[in-house]
């Protein structure tokens, strides 16, 4: 029997973590301690997994040959650094989304993982994390609605800024709309319509409701035009306070014979349990409950930390994801390449 995989951690200032961390568990790996700058996610990922070291120096996990990989969900400007260092301590990465917020920091990342041969991912949570995203994959693949011509992403989030960091309303800190959320929906517009070479027609981004946060962009929108689809992706902070849960995130994949809409985390008025996936196609007009669909990309990720594979996401999605919403925020904000 092989040796489980064994993870580190190293920064917690998002509560993505806690999903990252579990999910690596429930696919069979280990941990023992973690490490972090203060933060106020600190004592709550000490209470959700009492079992481990919280160690004073992030170098007892580098230094640690029997860690495989090392997640991080610190402030987005600084998971670049963090990964790039990890690497170079011969250790693969999971980084939050947005992995990285600058160009720089993305050439950094290409030129760490070649040189080291170590993989680099994001968790791009909204379809790693979602079981009626992994039910669609299925689907998609099955060829349920044909080859897919567009996807349709809208992330719409609650904004809840009794409880943000102050990082959150740092443009440099936490990269911007398009950069940090956005990198979700492109994530999904290139799994969904296979594309690899994609031009951007349109990109926006707004403060409209939070002049006392001048640099906290609450709107964001893009139009993505790629060589096998297109996509257009929404964006925001304009989730109200009576929806049960933080966003009512949506997707639609269109294809030449048929689409597939999810409601990924509440279907309003009906239900507030999530994935919801509806297909219409050419002989199905269904509703699928995807609630107890498997998660594939976990599982697949630790079998490919030991084979050197890229079943479960290629280094050069990563890449590219995190490419075009960095290169989207930028046309947003009018800065040049």
């Amino acid at each position: 029997m092989s040796t489980p995989i064994k993870l580190g951690v190293i920064g917690i200032d998002h509560d993505h973590i806690f999903g990252m961390v579990r999910n690596m568990l429930a696919a069979g790996c280990t941990i023992e301690r973690w490490w972090s700058d203060p933060s106020p996610t600190a004592d709550r990922f000490a209470a959700a997994f009492p079992a481990l070291e919280r160690v004073a120096d992030k170098a007892r996990i580098l230094e640690d040959a029997t860690v495989d990989i090392v997640l991080t969900s610190a402030i987005a400007c600084d998971r670049a650094g963090i990964s790039v260092e990890a690497m170079e301590h011969g250790k693969d990465v999971m980084a939050d989304k947005p992995g990285c917020t600058t160009l720089a920091q993305l050439a950094a990342l290409r030129e760490a993982a070649a040189r080291t041969g170590r993989k680099w991912t994001v968790d791009f949570s909204e379809r790693f994390e979602v079981p009626a995203v992994a039910k669609a994959e299925d689907l998609v693949a099955e060829g349920a609605i044909g080859r897919v011509i567009q996807t349709l992403g809208m992330g719409p989030h609650l904004q809840r800024l009794h409880t943000r960091p102050d990082w959150f309303f740092n443009r440099a800190q936490y990269g911007g709309i398009l950069c940090d959320i956005g990198a979700h929906q492109v994530d999904q517009f290139l799994h969904f319509t296979g594309s690899t070479e994609v031009t951007i027609a349109h990109a926006l981004v707004e403060n409209t409701t939070r002049p006392e946060h001048p640099e906290f962009q609450d709107f964001g929108e893009m139009t993505l035009v790629g060589d096998k689809g297109h996509g257009y992706i929404r964006v925001d902070w304009f989730t109200p306070d009576a929806l049960p849960t933080w966003g009512d995130g949506r997707l639609f994949i269109l294809g030449d014979e048929g689409y597939i809409e999810l409601r990924k985390y509440t279907d309003v008025t009906r239900s507030d349990a999530g994935n919801h996936l509806f297909l219409v196609n050419k002989t199905r007009n269904d509703y699928i409950d995807c609630a107890q669909v498997p998660l594939h990309f976990f599982t697949r990720l630790v079998h490919d930390l030991r084979e050197r594979s890229e079943t479960a996401v290629t280094q050069e999605h990563t890449f590219r994801a995190m490419e075009i919403a960095i290169r989207a925020q930028m046309k947003a904000e009018g800065v040049a390449a």
